[in-house]
């Protein structure tokens, strides 16, 4: 009994953290689903719009993981601080924040631009990459806004604060929609932008973010006194390489794992236009339960903080317990929802026949990953809650660059399964993480335990 109370209590704990996230991260979704379903309608039956708007978003990943990994780092410290009552160190490393990563997100920007010619040499049909270029830019100016939205988001997680977020997403996601509507179509006295249009609303969403979220932070009074304590004698340079350290491996984590898609996304290029728009339809359903699983990744890594800051070893126990039960129902529930559904998923989206029949088959393989997926995105978050961070990036090389997409490659082209093979490459992949990063949770536990 006093086992179940302890377990249920935590499941609790981890659902009031996580739902807040969970419900912003279904704005983000919900931004994403009408991008896919605005520039799929107004394409009709060019599937290009699509497949512009979907080669521009995977290849700008890499640069947006790699920014938002970088500040996931300040989350852990600063929920360790929290429980500690360290209220003068807390201000000092937001401090460091609110300089270090929009500074990053400047470098990241101009690299992101820089690499626009590079885009044409992945063997993607021409006139997707010519429209997906705009959309790539518009995609690297908002990157300095999303590090500075950062640095006030993982603040505001570090020290249990998961709803504030949430608000502003909300609104600045239902903004983002509308401004989708207004630009794709060219509706209002606008001219009709199409696969531009979506990026630009985009930019003015990443942009508002940071603007309300820094005036709720500096409204309120209890997190007023953060920016009170703010000294002239904050160690910059000793603060950023801590930020640096822990957020770098996360960075590095994310952006491989990123790549595996991107670069599986670049060969579904190789199978033409309706490929790439079909995988674009099961990437955008994939990310709507890694997102949701993601929150639940960070409620983990809040309350490991807490629990590790406060150096409970039975506490840290519970929170991985419940965490990693409720990855796995919900996987498999997902799982069963897309098979059942595989022949209806793709109709929000296009109008193509062929299209629509791919995507069918893709949906399903997305299926089979879901509760690896799932597992792994919760692993890596109790690691970073315990700033066990250092080997995260070598697992992810090992499972997405040196697994999976040789495994994708091998199945689609030499047993010639065809485009819908790469994704096998994710199953092999994703469960390979899961097996590792379940392996140095399990050793760092027991180490924990062998020092108390």
């Amino acid at each position: 009994m006093v086992f179940a109370q302890k377990y249920l209590s935590k499941v609790s704990a981890l659902a009031r953290l996580a739902l807040p996230v969970m419900l912003a991260q279904l704005g983000y979704i919900a931004v994403q689903v009408a991008d896919t379903a605005m520039v799929g309608g107004y394409g009709g039956e060019d599937a290009t719009p699509l497949a512009a708007v979907s080669f521009g978003t995977l290849i700008s990943w890499i640069f947006f993981f790699f920014c938002i990994g970088l500040t996931i780092g300040l989350t852990p410290v600063i929920g360790e601080l929290f429980v500690q009552n360290e209220k003068q160190k807390m201000s000092n490393y937001l401090q460091s924040s609110l300089l270090l990563y929009p500074l990053i997100g400047v470098l990241c920007m101009g690299l992101q631009i820089v690499s626009e010619p590079l885009l044409y040499h992945l063997d993607q049909p021409t006139e997707v990459v010519d429209m997906a270029l705009p959309y790539y830019r518009l995609m690297a100016y908002g990157l300095p806004f999303v590090m500075l939205y950062g640095a006030i988001k993982q603040f505001l997680e570090g020290v249990g604060n998961t709803k504030s977020a949430m608000i502003v997403a909300v609104v600045t996601n239902v903004v983002n929609i509308v401004l989708n509507y207004l630009f794709i179509f060219g509706k209002c006295g606008f001219e009709p932008m199409g696969a531009y249009g979506a990026g630009l609303a985009t930019l003015v969403s990443r942009i508002l973010n940071p603007i309300l979220l820094g005036a709720y932070f500096v409204g309120a009074k209890r997190y007023r006194e953060y920016i009170v304590l703010f000294t002239r004698k904050v160690e910059y340079l000793r603060n950023s390489v801590k930020l640096i350290k822990l957020g770098l491996p996360i960075s590095g984590q994310m952006v491989l794992e990123a790549v595996a898609f991107i670069f599986t996304g670049v060969m579904m290029g190789w199978f033409g236009t309706e490929a790439i728009s079909a995988n674009q339809i099961g990437n955008t359903y994939g990310n709507c339960t890694f997102m949701l699983v993601l929150s639940l990744g960070s409620a983990t890594t809040i309350c490991v903080s807490h629990a590790f800051g406060r150096r409970s070893i039975d506490e840290i126990a519970d929170v991985v317990r419940s965490a990693l039960t409720i990855a796995t129902v919900w996987g498999l529930s997902v799982l069963v929802i897309f098979v059942a559904l595989r022949n209806y998923m793709s109709l929000l989206f296009t109008q193509n026949e062929e299209v629509a029949l791919l995507a069918s088959q893709i949906v399903v393989l997305y299926a089979a990953f879901q509760v690896s997926d799932a597992l792994q995105c919760i692993l890596v978050g109790i690691l970073r809650g315990l700033q066990q961070v250092r080997s995260i990036a070598v697992v992810a090389f090992i499972a997405y660059i040196v697994i999976n997409i040789p495994v994708g490659y091998f199945v689609a082209f030499k047993l010639e399964m065809g485009a819908a093979g790469l994704i096998v490459g994710y199953i092999v992949g994703l469960t390979t993480a899961a097996i590792l990063y379940g392996m140095q949770v399990r050793r760092y536990m027991r180490y924990l335990r062998k020092i108390s």
